[in-house]
């Protein structure tokens, strides 16, 4: 590994060359280009910036590119297909088990806690804690661990949501699991939540605001 030691950084033009370099590895990491070969990056720069000539013609980085591209959109279509296969089996085995009820839009809910308060309409806003994770147990968002209540209108949340807590009373916690149709679709909600995925959310319906 590479540390402060190993190269000058003692003038503002060894400094500034530094940043210039440190700006392009921050744009390369965006970039999250899988299979990259830092070394060839380096070696490229290098060249480019001596003035020497590019080992590789137009027509051959063409021909790499699509190729990666192609190679990329392939791996992506597999882990879609995996991915839909996966909450599909999920979703059934799910609504075997004692205590859970289907909807007619599939979502899939169980009562935790039953409470004995109001039921909100589609109108109302609300107050809640939630704990949202994917089929694997991986958490993406909650409002238990920040230690901060969630409100929002019943109309700005996914299908999932408003169909949910329509049924519920405050007081109540309810573990649900969204299929993506009532959830965030095919296209996801990026970076957090991929298309296509099945989520499952314990909520508690904390108060009706208004």
């Amino acid at each position: 590994m590479t540390d402060k030691n190993e190269i000058k950084l003692d003038s503002y033009e060894q400094k500034v060359s530094y940043g210039f370099g440190w700006q392009f590895g921050r744009q390369l990491h965006k970039n999250n280009f899988e299979g990259l070969d830092i070394n060839a990056v380096m070696t490229a720069i290098k060249q480019c910036y001596e003035g020497q000539p590019s080992l590789l013609n137009d027509k051959e980085l063409d021909k790499a590119y699509d190729m990666v591209k192609d190679k990329m959109k392939q791996a992506k279509e597999e882990q879609a297909k995996n991915l839909k296969e996966l909450n599909k089996q999920f979703l059934e085995e799910n609504a075997k088990r004692d205590g859970v009820i289907v909807t007619e839009s599939g979502l899939q809910y169980e009562v935790l806690e039953a409470g004995s308060g109001a039921k909100p309409s589609a109108n109302s806003v609300v107050r809640t804690h939630y704990h949202g994770s994917f089929i694997n147990g991986q958490v993406f968002d909650s409002s238990v661990t920040r230690n901060e209540p969630a409100e929002f209108a019943l109309s700005e949340v996914i299908p999932g949501w408003t169909e949910a807590l329509q049924m519920m009373n405050v007081g109540s916690k309810w573990r649900i699991a969204v299929p993506s149709d009532i959830g965030y679709g095919e296209a996801g909600s990026p970076p957090v939540i991929p298309g296509g995925s099945t989520l499952i959310f314990e909520i508690s319906l904390l108060d009706i605001i208004e």
